[in-house]
């Protein structure tokens, strides 16, 4: 049992770091939609 949980911990481990390292190095396209929000002058205090 202590080597299924040695196992399983370190699959754990390697698991998040693997996920750590994938997320800081994946290139995220910026958004090419462009956004146009028209805000009403009420929303602005005076």
């Amino acid at each position: 049992m202590r080597g299924f949980t040695r196992f399983l911990l370190f699959t754990l481990i390697v698991v998040i770091v693997g996920g750590g390292v994938f997320l800081a190095t994946w290139d995220i396209p910026a958004p090419v939609a462009p956004v146009e929000v028209t805000i009403p002058d009420s929303r602005f205090p005076k």
